[in-house]
């Protein structure tokens, strides 16, 4: 038998990469244009009755009573009349009016979250999109900043990152120093509630600017270009998401900096879990020297570990949930993100389980998926709340000792 004769690759070229880049970013548009069709763009999801009454909290027949008021947006009955639907829009009016003691309390500002973790493939965009639509359901208003130049969250919005994303739409001005607040990349989506800043392939160049300006600019303090940038929008939402990239980056620094909390989405497998611990290790080496030893400090009023892609036919993961459990005790959350065809399903047409009006698969499949997004959002939801109530106490304290102040002077 003649031994297989293996033929010599032929060299690739610098220009074949470009072609191949080109037919890549050309398969994306029609890919989207398939999945996002007839308008090539995201639509948010229409709420029915029983939908609204549900995250309401109420009975359909208390909505019903209340719409005779005529206060709020009495929707519309679908074609065939056979049950009454409200935009994503029209029922958020209706939250925020219901979850009125929910909201941010006066005094108080935009919570920042940071999504976070050291590899790919742990679910960790998905959790800043579900994060970001799952609270405006309850009646908030987020800002989501995508900071990772694979610009994966962006195209969850339906924006592709590399045709319809440019430099002045990302964080990559405000690192340069070409602008001090993120205000001109803000940009409103399809979904009610949730701005955005995108990101794209450029964003690679924060990972130059910083470190240039840090050694050419006296007093600059790298870390905190994101921190300071958000600062003039903080007042105008409730909560502001970052989604990092994977990896302990310029950015993903910047972003850890300007948050009141993180949250690691951590699958229950080893390899995942042996990164998790890494990523802690070096992002305590770098705060040290890049604050401690400055004499500076940084607290985080939560940091939420998130189990997610959780297989329940994988033998092994009930031994790294104890792994879990035993390093990150009180911080992991009380919930767990199960790997289910759902959420292969909706990745595959860029949306998450919120963005389905309705599932064509099993419904109980559906329903496990939707309740446990629901859960961990309520939990990051009671955080937020406290950070708020602990802003509000202490500007009610500042009031109260300025008035005092102000009262002893006029005496």
């Amino acid at each position: 038998m003649d031994q297989l004769t293996l033929k010599a690759p032929a060299s690739i070229s610098l220009g074949a990469i470009a072609d191949q880049a080109a037919r890549a970013v050309d398969m994306m548009s029609q890919i989207r244009a398939a999945m996002l069709s007839p308008t090539s763009r995201k639509a948010p999801p229409i709420i029915n009755l029983s939908q609204l009454a549900t995250l309401l909290g109420v009975e359909k027949g208390s909505i019903a009573h209340r719409m005779t008021r005529g206060d709020l947006p009495a929707g519309r009955l679908n074609q065939s009349g056979s049950r009454r639907e409200f935009s994503l829009a029209e029922a958020r009016v209706w939250i925020r009016e219901y979850h009125k003691e929910r909201l941010r309390p006066e005094g108080a500002e935009a919570v920042t979250i940071s999504i976070g973790n050291f590899k790919g493939g742990v679910g960790k965009t998905t959790t800043a999109m579900t994060l970001a639509q799952g609270l405006t359901l309850l009646g908030h208003r987020v800002l989501v900043i995508d900071t990772d130049p694979q610009g994966s969250l962006t195209t969850l919005f339906g924006t592709l990152p590399d045709t319809e994303v440019e430099e002045q739409d990302t964080i990559l001005p405000l690192a340069m120093g070409a602008e001090t607040s993120i205000r001109y990349a803000i940009r409103p989506t399809y979904w009610d509630g949730i701005d955005l800043v995108a990101a794209a392939p450029v964003l690679f160049g924060a990972e130059f600017a910083l470190p240039a300006r840090q050694t050419q600019e006296p007093g600059f303090e790298f870390w905190n270009v994101l921190n300071y940038g958000i600062d003039d929008v903080r007042p105008e939402y409730d909560v502001i998401i970052i989604d990092t990239p994977p990896s302990l980056s310029y950015t993903t620094i910047n972003a850890f900096m300007a948050s009141n909390g993180i949250v690691m989405p951590l699958p229950p497998n080893a390899l995942d879990f042996a990164s998790a611990a890494q990523f802690w290790s070096l992002f305590s080496d770098l705060t040290n020297e890049l604050l401690t030893q400055r004499g500076l400090d940084k607290e985080f009023d939560f940091i939420h570990i998130l189990m997610s892609r959780v297989d329940s036919a994988d033998v092994t993961a009930n031994i790294v949930r104890q792994w879990i459990q035993s390093t990150y005790a009180e911080k992991v959350l009380p919930v767990e993100i199960p790997k289910t065809a759902v959420t292969a399903t909706t990745s595959a047409e860029f949306g998450t389980a919120y963005d389905v009006s309705r599932y064509d698969g099993s419904a109980k499949t559906f329903k496990r998926a939707r309740d446990a997004y629901d859960l961990f959002v309520s939990y990051v939801e009671r955080s937020i709340q406290s950070v708020w109530r602990k802003e509000a106490d202490a500007a009610a304290q500042r009031n109260a000792a300025k008035a005092k102040k102000t009262s002893k002077g006029g005496k």
